[in-house]
């Protein structure tokens, strides 16, 4: 397939219950210079206890009853379960999607676009509406790829504009997307190969735009800074390096990435957070333009399957496939944290294949229960909850 060249001067712009979380510690140093990934690893995940609901109903196990109080006969009755597409839970907003590569909140906290991983297909889904199609990508989803990240414009209110991260038959790149028109490539040539194709993508805050990138399961091309694979990139929405990066003209702020699930911005400082899948294990790490991350800001044994992740008041939310759930981590000072990563909602809907958070600070969630998990009726689904915080974590 060729890519068509890029003209620059044409650009514009389920239903389980929830539970509690606690927070995290694990100290890094940051010193100047453009961040690299060795090999080294901080504090290791340690096993905590399944955290229990502080308000609600217990669990029930089926054929056993609690006592009815004396003189009061006793009832029972079972959450209600979703029918079809019809899901009864109100924090679901949308339903019977195929699994969900990606989430974008939208301004005013109601809607969302989201992107399928497999089909390529940007929806907007709003509470109480059926999901609108805005877009589709020619996406291979082979090698972990297809439709794995999505973020609005850095001017989004006046172009309402968004932008993904796609693997194609020939490359990975980033598109600019707007309704009703074909999708708009804007970095393209990212390798892609056997393995190694997943990435993701956010707005930095200022007119940005922070791209991690896998590695095409190379990791020689990882630590070649003139590869744009296993790296995060700073570029400006016409695929250009950003000005101020550290490196002048280079789009490279950070590498040695495997298979990043995603990257969200701190809500701290200038600073981002990028969940990556390695062979050995997965890690979560802290990049800052200008300055080296030695060590992994955290580091988990196994594979829980960190995927999206957001920063909501003060906390972070690493969303899990594989142990369908989050952790919730409190971010201190310069990358360290507060307590340890703590699990919450826990079996509630599924694996947690996307998140993201919202200007009123809810938390979007995106479930991938039709690839590998146990799926309702009603999957793949979009939920929006508070975020798990210092309380009952889940539906309002």
């Amino acid at each position: 397939m060729v890519v068509p060249p890029v003209n620059r001067r044409s650009l514009g712009r389920v239903p389980r219950r929830s539970t509690a979380i606690g927070a995290v510690l694990a100290a890094v140093a940051l010193v100047s210079g453009c961040a690299d990934f060795p090999e080294q690893h901080t504090q290791d995940w340690r096993e905590q206890p399944s955290l229990r609901p502080q308000a609600g109903p217990e669990p029930r196990v089926e054929g056993q009853e609690e006592p009815p109080p004396s003189g009061k006969r006793s009832s029972s009755r079972e959450p209600e379960q979703p029918e079809g597409c019809s899901d009864p839970d109100p924090a679901v907003i949308a339903t019977c999607l195929d699994p969900v590569g990606a989430v974008a909140a939208l301004p005013g906290g109601n809607s969302a676009l989201v992107g399928e991983r497999d089909t390529g297909r940007v929806l907007r889904v709003s509470d109480g509406k059926q999901p609108e199609e805005i877009a589709r990508v020619r996406v291979d989803p082979t090698g972990g790829g297809g439709l794995t990240g999505l973020t609005l414009s850095p001017s989004y209110a006046e172009d309402g504009l968004a932008y993904a991260y796609v693997t194609t038959p020939a490359d990975n790149r980033v598109v600019r997307i707007a309704p009703g028109d074909p999708p708009d490539p804007v970095l393209t040539g990212i390798p892609r190969g056997s393995s190694g194709n997943a990435g993701a993508i956010t707005a930095d805050g200022s007119n940005s735009l922070v791209v991690a990138t896998g590695n095409a399961g190379s990791a020689a091309q990882a630590a070649d800074r003139s590869v744009l694979a296993g790296k995060v990139l700073r570029i400006d929405p016409f695929g250009d390096p950003a000005e101020d990066n550290p490196d002048p003209g280079s789009p490279v702020i950070s590498t040695g990435l495997s298979s990043p699930g995603g990257v969200c911005a701190s809500n701290r400082d200038d600073a981002f957070w990028v969940t990556d899948r390695r062979a050995e294990r997965e890690v979560l790490h802290r990049v800052a333009p200008g300055r080296q991350a030695d060590v992994p800001a955290w580091s988990w044994n196994g594979h829980p399957g960190v995927s999206g992740c957001a920063a909501a008041g003060g906390t972070l939310i690493v969303a899990l496939t594989e142990e369908a759930a989050v952790y919730t981590m409190r971010p201190g000072p310069r990358g360290t944290f507060t307590g340890e990563p703590q699990p919450a909602m826990e079996d509630t809907y599924g694996r947690f294949s996307a998140a993201t958070s919202d200007p009123n600070g809810l938390l979007w969630l995106g479930t991938s229960n039709r690839t590998g998990g146990d799926p309702v009726s009603s999957d793949d689904r979009v939920i929006r909850v508070e975020p798990p915080s210092g309380g009952a974590a889940g539906k309002e």
